[in-house]
């Protein structure tokens, strides 16, 4: 008889797994195990005789894989993988997987549709309007965005899609990225520049940096003393890759102009944070990824990688490519 095959999803907040459902049934005999774990604890508890997990937010830390007694794959929503440690998966000859190719489209758009409200000041003339204020001298001064600088941190695939958008509507955009050859971001139209220029040059700084170590607090009151009175600073990346009170501090003194943020360093964001009072600053909770298409193909894909490792199969969204090596041995 054929030993059950269990798939323990961590935590997730949907209202239901029916993308996860269709992709594993494909299974022949599979139980797929609903958790809402929060804790290194509660996850060993729900997961520990797990042959594959999916993973949202509770922590997949080195604690937990010590425990996990059979588990081949672990595959996480989205693209960030923090919430996983990597080397002690790799130790153990587990898989690690997420869905990084998924929302290119839905990220940038939003990061868009944040950086145009501000440059055309669509929300500060919205509040004004409500309050009865009918003035458009309100909103000066407004630019033409040919006249204007967009600075791109990162060019993965989720930025190099915005620039080809800020591009078509007339910004002029500068990328950061050291990792990125120069000649790639001049194929793109947009020119190479240090972390320093571009916040020396910039009207709107727009983040696209993955959340490491060293990346986190990157964007800091540094940089923020470098910059134009006018910057707006875009983050639709991870909310640590800003030092969130050195930001504060720079929109309080006057340092920079605005900010739109779909992320922040504490999610969801705590009602004292000094963001939530302040009329230049436009805030969304954590919304760039979601389009209904975007999430079938997330969870789809997510769930796609544990059925290939069950399988048999190398994940197609491998993270820890390493793990080849130590299940060769």
């Amino acid at each position: 008889m054929t030993q059950k095959l269990k798939v323990v999803v961590t935590d997730y907040e949907y209202y239901d797994l029916r993308y996860e459902e269709r992709v594993l049934q494909a299974l022949p005999d599979v139980e797929l195990v609903k958790g809402q774990a929060r804790t290194e604890d509660e996850v060993i508890e729900i997961a520990k005789d797990a042959d594959g997990i999916i993973n949202q937010y509770a922590p997949i830390s080195a604690k937990v894989i010590e425990q996990l007694e059979k588990c081949k794959v672990i595959s996480r929503y989205g693209v960030g993988v923090n919430t996983i440690d990597i080397p002690k998966a790799t130790e153990k000859g587990i898989y690690v997987a997420n869905v990084p190719d998924y929302c290119m489209d839905e990220v940038s758009d939003h990061t868009l549709a944040l950086l145009m409200s501000w440059a055309r000041k669509v929300v500060l003339l919205n509040q004004y309007v409500k309050n009865g204020v009918w003035d458009y001298k309100k909103g000066i001064p407004i630019h033409r965005f040919q006249t204007q600088t967009v600075g791109v941190l990162g060019f993965g695939r989720i930025p190099r899609s915005l620039v080809k958008k800020l591009i078509a509507i007339g910004f002029n955009v500068l990328v950061y990225d050291p990792y990125v050859p120069e000649d790639v971001i001049h194929e793109a139209q947009a020119e190479p520049a240090s972390l320093e220029e571009i916040f020396r040059k910039a009207d709107f700084v727009s983040v696209h940096i993955p959340l490491t170590d060293e990346t986190k607090g990157l964007i800091n009151k540094d940089l923020f003393k470098l910059a134009k009175k006018n910057l707006v600073i875009v983050n639709t990346a991870r909310g640590p890759v800003i030092n969130e009170q050195d930001l504060i501090e720079a929109l309080q003194a006057g340092q920079i102009a605005g900010a739109a943020l779909d992320v922040v360093e504490i999610e969801p964001i705590q009602p004292d944070n000094p963001l939530l009072t302040m009329d230049n600053v436009i805030l969304t909770p954590h919304v760039a990824w979601y389009s209904e298409e975007s999430e079938d193909e997330m969870r789809s894909k997510c769930a796609r990688n544990v059925l290939e490792a069950l399988q048999g199969q190398t994940p197609t969204y491998l993270v820890n490519k390493d793990v080849l090596t130590v299940l060769k041995q």
